[in-house]
């Protein structure tokens, strides 16, 4: 064989086993469910049996879609009068999670977490300065309609007082393990060390604060010997660890905006975190794990005081880093987004896609919704991740808010076509698989 040949082989088989790598598009179809919704950030079924689904608006309203697709005028709970006053133009803040506890057709007990002013009790300089205060609050359904909550039967969990407007996170769900799990951004501002964080570490390596962490607290068994109205499960990997807060699951996180537990596999537990101005992340929480902010940003060493500039070593023992990272449209131009939307590992009946971890990114742009989908496959340790084509609404453009799963596994997306909790035009789509 002459060495041209060879040459022209090489190319050939080279330029075969790369075309075959490279990942084409998922082709889906959005399928509307719901709309004239304001900022929905939560879809999820309640667990007893009657294939209602719940839909949360960020401005404190908490709907019901039947099983035939209507959507009931009269909310299930309106806690809008208990939040802080959103901006409509843009805001972080307001009703931001729901869990239904596992019981739930028994016990009628169901959580959400939502800001509010001040707490009453704060010390005084966080009631001078400080923005707002995050609430992990207990309600039940009404005795008499199974479509209302009653609103009398508040029975507040938590309080986390907030220092800024942003990087609430706010996700709560029960998990395999039957505790509840709620993730905590790094309390806002940017870099980390705005007011209320620890100028050395940020609050995201500050293991003396519940801010930028993942808790896991036990809401069935007060704890009353600290008078506390949950309590500590014995086997989270801090309890009596000197400089560790005890109900704390793991930490490290910037703003760990939607979680999710895989509903099958392995039951992990996968945060998209939300990053500074270079890198956007998708983490596996483990157990004790320190997920490197603000040591890190994704997989590249931080440099809080000079946030673009990411140095080429730093002490990171220890630290976990994402499955997935990707480059953010704040800095780079070949980027795919400006804000990751964590989303679900998808469980429904279309076999190709089981097990693809289905998520987004808010918007490549401020100004307009350029949000983008995208599925995330692991393959042994390997993961990678590509694009969905939405081949029914060719011209799709939106904020991607958020996500939501039921119980058979399907997953849905939380569109606006607002920067703000601005307006009822917005829409959750169920995604499908294109013909």
């Amino acid at each position: 064989m002459s060495k041209l040949t060879m040459a022209l082989t090489a190319v050939f088989v080279l330029f075969f086993c790369t075309a075959s790598l490279t990942a084409k598009a998922l082709d889906v179809k959005l399928e509307e469910v719901a709309n004239k919704l304001t900022a929905p950030v939560l879809l999820v079924e309640a667990p007893d049996n009657t294939h209602r689904k719940f839909i949360i608006e960020q401005v404190g309203l908490i709907k019901v879609l039947m099983p035939d697709g209507k959507l009931l005028d009269d909310p299930f709970l309106d806690i809008s009068k208990k939040l802080t006053d959103l901006n409509p133009v843009f805001d972080e803040e307001g009703l931001l999670g729901l869990a239904f506890h596992p019981d739930f057709g028994s016990n009628g007990k169901f959580y959400v977490t939502f800001t509010g002013p001040i707490r009453k009790d704060a010390s005084l300089p966080v009631k001078l300065w400080w923005e707002n205060t995050e609430t992990l609050a207990e309600f039940s359904v009404s005795k008499d309609n199974p479509n209302k909550a009653d609103p009398a039967s508040e029975r507040v969990i938590m309080h986390v007082d907030q220092p800024q407007f942003n990087h609430n996170g706010g996700w709560i769900s029960f998990g395999p393990d039957g505790y509840l799990y709620f993730s905590l951004g790094d309390g806002g501002y940017k870099n980390d060390w705005g007011p209320g964080h620890d100028p050395s570490l940020g609050s995201g390596q500050d293991t003396g604060t519940r801010l930028g962490t993942i808790l896991r607290i036990d809401v069935n068994t007060p704890d009353t010997e600290n008078e506390l109205p949950y309590s500590v499960p014995k086997d989270n990997p801090f309890v009596g660890e000197d400089g560790f807060l005890p109900e704390i699951w793991a930490y490290g996180f910037r703003n760990p905006w939607r979680c999710s537990f895989d509903m099958g596999g392995n039951n992990d537990l996968i945060c998209g975190d939300v990053g500074q101005n270079a890198y956007e992340e998708i983490n596996v929480v483990t157990k004790g794990g320190n997920y490197g902010w603000r040591q890190k940003e994704g997989m590249h060493c931080f440099d809080y005081l000079n946030p673009n500039e990411h140095p080429a070593s730093c002490n990171d023992k220890g630290m976990i880093d994402p499955v997935i990272e990707y480059k953010s449209c704040n800095v780079f131009d070949n980027c795919k987004g400006l804000s990751i939307t964590g989303g679900y590992v998808y469980r429904g009946e279309h076999s190709a896609w089981k097990g693809k971890y289905f998520f987004a990114d808010w918007s490549k742009q401020f100004g307009k919704g350029d949000g983008v989908l995208y599925a995330a496959s692991k393959q042994g340790d390997k993961w990678s991740m590509e694009e969905m084509n939405v081949t029914n609404l060719p011209n799709f453009s939106a904020f991607i808010l958020s996500f939501g799963q039921d119980r058979q596994g399907d997953v849905y997306v939380m569109a606006s076509d607002t920067l703000g909790p601005i307006k009822a035009s917005d829409k959750i789509y169920k995604l499908v698989p294109a013909d």
